[in-house]
Protein backbone atom coordinates (compact mmCIF):
# COMPACT_ATOMS: atom_id res chain seq x y z
CA UNK A 1 0.00 0.00 0.00
CA UNK A 2 1.35 3.43 -0.94
CA UNK A 3 1.55 6.14 1.71
CA UNK A 4 -1.18 8.80 1.70
CA UNK A 5 -0.14 12.07 0.06
CA UNK A 6 -1.51 15.43 1.21
CA UNK A 7 -2.78 18.09 -1.15
CA UNK A 8 -0.09 20.41 0.24
CA UNK A 9 2.64 17.95 -0.75
CA UNK A 10 1.17 17.63 -4.22
CA UNK A 11 1.50 21.39 -4.71
CA UNK A 12 5.30 21.44 -4.39
CA UNK A 13 8.38 20.09 -6.16
CA UNK A 14 11.59 18.80 -4.54
CA UNK A 15 14.57 21.17 -4.45
CA UNK A 16 16.47 21.06 -7.75
CA UNK A 17 19.66 22.40 -6.15
CA UNK A 18 19.70 19.65 -3.54
CA UNK A 19 18.95 17.05 -6.23
CA UNK A 20 21.88 18.17 -8.41
CA UNK A 21 24.27 18.20 -5.46
CA UNK A 22 23.16 14.71 -4.42
CA UNK A 23 23.53 13.41 -8.01
CA UNK A 24 27.09 14.78 -8.17
CA UNK A 25 27.96 13.10 -4.86
CA UNK A 26 26.58 9.76 -6.04
CA UNK A 27 28.67 9.90 -9.23
CA UNK A 28 31.78 10.86 -7.26
CA UNK A 29 31.22 7.92 -4.89
CA UNK A 30 31.13 5.64 -7.95
CA UNK A 31 34.56 6.93 -8.97
CA UNK A 32 33.42 9.44 -11.62
CA UNK A 33 35.56 12.57 -11.96
CA UNK A 34 32.61 14.92 -11.43
CA UNK A 35 33.01 18.61 -10.58
CA UNK A 36 29.95 19.72 -8.64
CA UNK A 37 29.00 23.37 -9.11
CA UNK A 38 25.51 23.02 -7.68
CA UNK A 39 25.89 23.59 -3.96
CA UNK A 40 25.44 27.08 -2.50
CA UNK A 41 27.98 26.49 0.22
CA UNK A 42 31.30 28.27 0.92
CA UNK A 43 34.29 25.94 0.74
CA UNK A 44 35.93 27.74 3.68
CA UNK A 45 35.93 26.22 7.15
CA UNK A 46 34.01 27.88 9.99
CA UNK A 47 36.42 30.33 11.70
CA UNK A 48 38.16 28.99 14.80
CA UNK A 49 36.76 31.60 17.21
CA UNK A 50 33.23 30.49 16.30
CA UNK A 51 34.07 26.81 16.71
CA UNK A 52 35.67 27.50 20.09
CA UNK A 53 32.54 29.36 21.24
CA UNK A 54 30.50 26.24 20.42
CA UNK A 55 32.93 23.98 22.27
CA UNK A 56 32.80 26.29 25.29
CA UNK A 57 28.99 26.19 25.23
CA UNK A 58 29.08 22.38 25.27
CA UNK A 59 31.59 22.31 28.10
CA UNK A 60 29.46 24.73 30.12
CA UNK A 61 26.38 22.57 29.67
CA UNK A 62 24.50 24.99 27.41
CA UNK A 63 22.85 22.07 25.65
CA UNK A 64 19.26 22.30 26.90
CA UNK A 65 16.10 23.69 25.34
CA UNK A 66 16.18 27.45 24.86
CA UNK A 67 13.50 30.06 24.28
CA UNK A 68 11.62 28.86 21.22
CA UNK A 69 12.83 31.62 18.87
CA UNK A 70 16.29 32.34 20.23
CA UNK A 71 18.37 32.99 23.31
CA UNK A 72 18.41 36.60 24.61
CA UNK A 73 22.17 36.89 24.00
CA UNK A 74 21.78 36.07 20.31
CA UNK A 75 18.82 38.41 19.91
CA UNK A 76 20.91 41.20 21.45
CA UNK A 77 23.76 40.40 19.05
CA UNK A 78 21.35 40.53 16.10
CA UNK A 79 19.96 43.89 17.23
CA UNK A 80 23.53 45.21 17.49
CA UNK A 81 24.36 43.87 14.01
CA UNK A 82 21.35 45.54 12.41
CA UNK A 83 22.19 48.87 14.07
CA UNK A 84 25.93 48.67 13.32
CA UNK A 85 25.74 47.50 9.72
CA UNK A 86 22.33 48.60 8.46
CA UNK A 87 21.31 51.59 10.59
CA UNK A 88 18.15 49.75 11.68
CA UNK A 89 16.88 49.88 15.28
CA UNK A 90 15.19 46.73 16.59
CA UNK A 91 14.34 45.45 20.06
CA UNK A 92 14.89 41.79 21.00
CA UNK A 93 11.10 41.33 20.94
CA UNK A 94 11.26 42.14 17.21
CA UNK A 95 13.81 39.39 16.46
CA UNK A 96 13.26 35.78 15.39
CA UNK A 97 15.97 33.11 15.34
CA UNK A 98 15.13 29.96 13.37
CA UNK A 99 17.01 26.75 12.44
CA UNK A 100 18.21 28.20 9.13
CA UNK A 101 17.16 30.91 6.72
CA UNK A 102 14.61 28.69 4.98
CA UNK A 103 12.55 28.20 8.18
CA UNK A 104 12.50 31.98 8.73
CA UNK A 105 10.65 32.38 5.44
CA UNK A 106 8.45 29.36 5.99
CA UNK A 107 7.48 30.51 9.50
CA UNK A 108 6.63 34.00 8.22
CA UNK A 109 4.49 32.55 5.44
CA UNK A 110 2.73 30.09 7.75
CA UNK A 111 1.96 32.95 10.15
CA UNK A 112 0.50 35.27 7.48
CA UNK A 113 -0.68 33.54 4.30
CA UNK A 114 -4.19 32.35 3.50
CA UNK A 115 -5.63 30.56 0.48
CA UNK A 116 -6.08 33.12 -2.28
CA UNK A 117 -3.19 35.34 -1.17
CA UNK A 118 -0.42 36.09 -3.66
CA UNK A 119 3.35 36.37 -3.23
CA UNK A 120 5.29 38.38 -5.82
CA UNK A 121 8.59 36.68 -6.63
CA UNK A 122 11.11 38.17 -9.10
CA UNK A 123 12.58 35.67 -11.57
CA UNK A 124 15.12 34.16 -11.50
CA UNK A 125 14.39 33.12 -7.92
CA UNK A 126 15.79 30.84 -5.26
CA UNK A 127 14.08 27.51 -5.84
CA UNK A 128 12.32 27.39 -2.45
CA UNK A 129 10.44 30.71 -2.58
CA UNK A 130 7.49 29.62 -4.74
CA UNK A 131 7.30 26.18 -3.15
CA UNK A 132 6.99 27.67 0.34
CA UNK A 133 4.21 29.96 -0.86
CA UNK A 134 2.43 27.01 -2.47
CA UNK A 135 2.65 24.73 0.56
CA UNK A 136 1.04 27.53 2.61
CA UNK A 137 -1.83 27.73 0.11
CA UNK A 138 -0.84 30.99 -1.56
CA UNK A 139 -0.17 31.67 -5.24
CA UNK A 140 3.29 32.73 -6.43
CA UNK A 141 3.17 35.55 -8.99
CA UNK A 142 6.35 35.93 -11.03
CA UNK A 143 7.83 39.26 -12.09
CA UNK A 144 10.60 38.80 -14.64
CA UNK A 145 13.99 40.40 -14.02
CA UNK A 146 15.64 40.20 -17.42
CA UNK A 147 19.25 39.38 -18.29
CA UNK A 148 19.37 42.69 -20.18
CA UNK A 149 18.69 44.41 -16.84
CA UNK A 150 21.35 42.29 -15.08
CA UNK A 151 18.55 40.21 -13.54
CA UNK A 152 17.23 43.08 -11.41
CA UNK A 153 13.52 43.77 -11.02
CA UNK A 154 12.33 46.96 -12.67
CA UNK A 155 9.67 49.04 -10.92
CA UNK A 156 7.23 48.72 -13.82
CA UNK A 157 7.46 44.91 -13.66
CA UNK A 158 6.72 45.01 -9.93
CA UNK A 159 3.80 47.38 -10.47
CA UNK A 160 2.31 45.05 -13.06
CA UNK A 161 2.58 42.03 -10.71
CA UNK A 162 0.82 43.59 -7.71
CA UNK A 163 -2.91 42.94 -7.27
CA UNK A 164 -5.33 43.43 -4.36
CA UNK A 165 -4.49 39.84 -3.36
CA UNK A 166 -0.76 40.47 -2.99
CA UNK A 167 0.44 39.80 0.57
CA UNK A 168 4.23 39.70 0.16
CA UNK A 169 7.06 40.73 -2.15
CA UNK A 170 10.26 38.71 -1.76
CA UNK A 171 13.39 40.72 -2.50
CA UNK A 172 16.72 38.86 -2.54
CA UNK A 173 19.89 40.96 -2.84
CA UNK A 174 22.51 39.80 -3.65
CA UNK A 175 20.53 37.19 -5.47
CA UNK A 176 20.57 33.46 -5.53
CA UNK A 177 20.84 32.42 -8.41
CA UNK A 178 22.08 35.44 -10.35
CA UNK A 179 24.33 37.28 -7.89
CA UNK A 180 22.61 40.55 -8.83
CA UNK A 181 22.54 43.17 -6.07
CA UNK A 182 20.40 46.31 -5.91
CA UNK A 183 21.94 49.75 -5.47
CA UNK A 184 20.40 52.30 -3.13
CA UNK A 185 18.85 54.06 -6.13
CA UNK A 186 17.36 50.85 -7.50
CA UNK A 187 15.84 50.01 -4.11
CA UNK A 188 14.46 53.54 -3.97
CA UNK A 189 12.51 52.87 -7.18
CA UNK A 190 11.16 49.59 -5.77
CA UNK A 191 10.21 51.35 -2.53
CA UNK A 192 8.28 54.03 -4.43
CA UNK A 193 6.09 51.33 -5.96
CA UNK A 194 5.50 49.71 -2.56
CA UNK A 195 4.51 53.02 -0.99
CA UNK A 196 1.62 53.14 -3.48
CA UNK A 197 0.44 49.71 -2.30
CA UNK A 198 0.28 49.76 1.51
CA UNK A 199 -1.21 46.26 1.72
CA UNK A 200 2.00 44.66 0.40
CA UNK A 201 4.62 43.44 2.89
CA UNK A 202 8.29 42.94 2.02
CA UNK A 203 10.47 39.98 2.93
CA UNK A 204 14.01 41.00 2.12
CA UNK A 205 16.44 38.08 1.99
CA UNK A 206 19.87 39.56 2.75
CA UNK A 207 21.70 36.26 3.27
CA UNK A 208 24.57 37.27 0.95
CA UNK A 209 24.95 40.80 2.34
CA UNK A 210 28.70 40.50 3.02
CA UNK A 211 29.55 38.85 -0.30
CA UNK A 212 29.70 41.91 -2.58
CA UNK A 213 32.50 43.02 -4.89
CA UNK A 214 34.11 45.98 -6.67
CA UNK A 215 33.32 48.40 -3.85
CA UNK A 216 29.58 47.75 -4.04
CA UNK A 217 27.73 49.21 -1.05
CA UNK A 218 24.99 47.01 0.34
CA UNK A 219 21.61 48.48 1.28
CA UNK A 220 18.43 46.87 2.59
CA UNK A 221 15.02 48.29 1.77
CA UNK A 222 13.86 49.33 5.26
CA UNK A 223 17.10 51.29 5.52
CA UNK A 224 16.42 53.06 2.20
CA UNK A 225 12.75 53.82 2.96
CA UNK A 226 11.91 54.10 6.69
CA UNK A 227 8.18 54.23 5.87
CA UNK A 228 8.44 50.53 4.95
CA UNK A 229 9.94 49.58 8.33
CA UNK A 230 6.58 48.53 9.82
CA UNK A 231 5.81 46.11 6.98
CA UNK A 232 9.25 44.67 6.28
CA UNK A 233 10.76 41.44 7.55
CA UNK A 234 14.53 41.83 7.20
CA UNK A 235 16.11 38.37 7.02
CA UNK A 236 19.72 37.29 7.27
CA UNK A 237 21.82 34.46 8.70
CA UNK A 238 25.29 33.16 9.46
CA UNK A 239 25.50 30.41 6.85
CA UNK A 240 27.22 32.21 3.96
CA UNK A 241 29.45 35.00 5.29
CA UNK A 242 30.56 32.93 8.30
CA UNK A 243 30.78 29.54 6.53
CA UNK A 244 28.23 28.05 8.92
CA UNK A 245 25.82 26.29 6.55
CA UNK A 246 25.57 23.16 8.67
CA UNK A 247 25.04 25.06 11.93
CA UNK A 248 21.52 26.01 10.77
CA UNK A 249 20.96 29.52 12.13
CA UNK A 250 18.86 32.11 10.30
CA UNK A 251 17.36 35.24 11.78
CA UNK A 252 15.04 38.09 10.97
CA UNK A 253 13.67 41.28 12.47
CA UNK A 254 10.30 42.93 11.92
CA UNK A 255 7.08 44.05 13.61
CA UNK A 256 6.43 42.42 16.99
CA UNK A 257 3.07 40.92 16.00
CA UNK A 258 4.66 39.10 13.05
CA UNK A 259 7.58 37.89 15.18
CA UNK A 260 5.15 36.53 17.78
CA UNK A 261 3.23 34.71 15.05
CA UNK A 262 6.43 33.13 13.75
CA UNK A 263 7.33 31.98 17.28
CA UNK A 264 3.88 30.42 17.59
CA UNK A 265 4.49 28.40 14.44
CA UNK A 266 7.88 27.29 15.78
CA UNK A 267 6.34 26.24 19.07
CA UNK A 268 4.40 23.56 17.20
CA UNK A 269 7.02 22.60 14.61
CA UNK A 270 10.79 22.82 15.15
CA UNK A 271 10.82 24.42 18.61
CA UNK A 272 14.16 26.15 19.27
CA UNK A 273 17.24 26.12 17.02
CA UNK A 274 20.25 24.18 18.29
CA UNK A 275 21.46 25.71 21.56
CA UNK A 276 25.12 25.16 20.67
CA UNK A 277 24.69 26.72 17.23
CA UNK A 278 23.07 29.77 18.81
CA UNK A 279 26.07 30.37 21.06
CA UNK A 280 28.36 29.98 18.04
CA UNK A 281 26.25 32.57 16.20
CA UNK A 282 26.65 35.02 19.11
CA UNK A 283 30.40 34.84 18.59
CA UNK A 284 30.02 35.10 14.81
CA UNK A 285 28.10 38.38 15.08
CA UNK A 286 29.97 39.89 18.04
CA UNK A 287 33.47 38.57 17.32
CA UNK A 288 36.10 39.49 14.76
CA UNK A 289 34.92 40.16 11.23
CA UNK A 290 38.45 40.28 9.80
CA UNK A 291 38.08 37.12 7.68
CA UNK A 292 35.15 38.51 5.67
CA UNK A 293 37.19 40.83 3.44
CA UNK A 294 39.81 38.21 2.40
CA UNK A 295 36.97 35.82 1.60
CA UNK A 296 35.30 38.52 -0.49
CA UNK A 297 38.51 39.06 -2.43
CA UNK A 298 38.93 35.37 -3.16
CA UNK A 299 35.31 35.04 -4.29
CA UNK A 300 35.79 38.06 -6.57
CA UNK A 301 38.79 36.42 -8.24
CA UNK A 302 36.78 33.27 -8.77
CA UNK A 303 33.85 35.26 -10.17
CA UNK A 304 36.11 37.06 -12.63
CA UNK A 305 37.67 33.78 -13.74
CA UNK A 306 34.32 32.08 -14.36
CA UNK A 307 32.72 35.06 -16.12
CA UNK A 308 35.76 35.49 -18.38
CA UNK A 309 35.99 31.83 -19.36
CA UNK A 310 32.26 31.35 -19.93
CA UNK A 311 32.05 34.45 -22.11
CA UNK A 312 34.78 33.01 -24.33
CA UNK A 313 32.22 30.51 -25.63
CA UNK A 314 29.94 31.46 -28.50
CA UNK A 315 26.90 29.80 -26.93
CA UNK A 316 26.94 31.54 -23.54
CA UNK A 317 26.36 35.07 -22.28
CA UNK A 318 27.32 35.52 -18.62
CA UNK A 319 26.60 38.88 -16.92
CA UNK A 320 29.03 39.99 -14.19
CA UNK A 321 27.17 39.85 -10.86
CA UNK A 322 27.67 42.28 -7.99
CA UNK A 323 27.64 39.69 -5.23
CA UNK A 324 26.93 36.22 -3.77
CA UNK A 325 28.93 33.33 -5.27
CA UNK A 326 26.84 32.46 -8.31
CA UNK A 327 26.73 33.27 -11.99
CA UNK A 328 23.70 32.71 -14.18
CA UNK A 329 24.79 32.41 -17.83
CA UNK A 330 22.22 32.61 -20.60
CA UNK A 331 22.53 29.56 -22.88
CA UNK A 332 19.84 30.45 -25.44
CA UNK A 333 22.35 30.25 -28.32
CA UNK A 334 22.89 26.57 -27.50
CA UNK A 335 19.22 25.69 -27.85
CA UNK A 336 18.38 23.54 -30.87
CA UNK A 337 21.95 22.27 -31.17
CA UNK A 338 23.15 18.70 -30.71
CA UNK A 339 25.87 17.61 -28.29
CA UNK A 340 28.92 15.50 -29.18
CA UNK A 341 27.07 12.36 -28.03
CA UNK A 342 24.02 13.19 -30.15
CA UNK A 343 21.78 14.71 -27.48
CA UNK A 344 19.37 17.35 -28.79
CA UNK A 345 19.28 20.42 -26.53
CA UNK A 346 15.70 21.67 -26.51
CA UNK A 347 15.86 23.38 -23.10
CA UNK A 348 18.29 24.20 -20.30
CA UNK A 349 17.49 20.96 -18.47
CA UNK A 350 18.76 19.09 -21.54
CA UNK A 351 21.86 21.31 -21.50
CA UNK A 352 22.63 20.55 -17.84
CA UNK A 353 21.95 16.82 -18.23
CA UNK A 354 24.20 16.51 -21.30
CA UNK A 355 26.94 18.55 -19.63
CA UNK A 356 26.90 16.18 -16.65
CA UNK A 357 26.86 13.03 -18.75
CA UNK A 358 29.49 14.08 -21.28
CA UNK A 359 31.84 16.37 -19.37
CA UNK A 360 31.07 15.45 -15.73
CA UNK A 361 30.21 19.01 -14.65
CA UNK A 362 27.13 19.40 -12.44
CA UNK A 363 25.20 22.67 -12.74
CA UNK A 364 21.58 23.55 -11.95
CA UNK A 365 19.29 24.15 -14.94
CA UNK A 366 17.61 27.55 -15.19
CA UNK A 367 13.99 26.42 -15.31
CA UNK A 368 14.37 25.44 -11.63
CA UNK A 369 14.87 29.16 -10.96
CA UNK A 370 12.01 30.32 -13.16
CA UNK A 371 13.98 31.95 -15.99
CA UNK A 372 15.19 30.00 -19.03
CA UNK A 373 17.26 29.10 -20.93
CA UNK A 374 20.11 29.51 -18.45
CA UNK A 375 21.91 27.64 -15.70
CA UNK A 376 23.43 28.41 -12.33
CA UNK A 377 27.04 27.88 -11.36
CA UNK A 378 28.22 28.15 -7.78
CA UNK A 379 31.85 29.25 -7.71
CA UNK A 380 32.18 28.45 -3.99
CA UNK A 381 34.86 25.86 -4.74
CA UNK A 382 38.58 25.85 -5.43
CA UNK A 383 40.09 27.91 -8.23
CA UNK A 384 41.65 24.76 -9.71
CA UNK A 385 38.28 23.00 -9.92
CA UNK A 386 36.64 26.09 -11.41
CA UNK A 387 39.29 26.39 -14.12
CA UNK A 388 38.90 22.72 -15.04
CA UNK A 389 35.10 22.95 -14.96
CA UNK A 390 35.10 25.98 -17.24
CA UNK A 391 37.46 24.24 -19.66
CA UNK A 392 35.04 21.33 -19.79
CA UNK A 393 32.09 23.68 -20.37
CA UNK A 394 34.04 25.39 -23.16
CA UNK A 395 34.76 22.00 -24.75
CA UNK A 396 31.13 20.93 -24.40
CA UNK A 397 29.92 24.12 -26.09
CA UNK A 398 32.64 23.92 -28.75
CA UNK A 399 31.42 20.45 -29.74
CA UNK A 400 27.79 21.49 -30.21
CA UNK A 401 26.47 21.26 -33.76
CA UNK A 402 23.36 22.37 -35.60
Amino acid sequence: MSAPVSEALKRIKPSATIAVTQKARELQQRGENVIGLGAGEPDFDTPDNIKQAAIKAIQEGKTKYTDVDGIPELKQAICAKFKRENGLEYKPSQVNVSPGGKPVIFNAFMATLNFGDEVVIPTPYWVSYPEMALICGATPVFAEAKAADNYKLKPEALEAAITPKTKWLILNSPSNPSGAAYTKEELREIADVLLRHPHVWVLTDDMYEHLVFDGFQFWTIAQVEPQLYDRTLTMNGVSKAYSMTGWRIGYAAGPEALIKGMAKVMSQTTSNPSSVSQWAAVEALNGTQEFIKPNQELFKKRRDLVVRMLNQTEELHCPTPEGAFYVYPDCSRAMGKTSADGRKLTNDEDFAAALLEEEKVAVVFGSAFGLSPAFRISYATSTEKLEEACRRIQRFCGNLKR
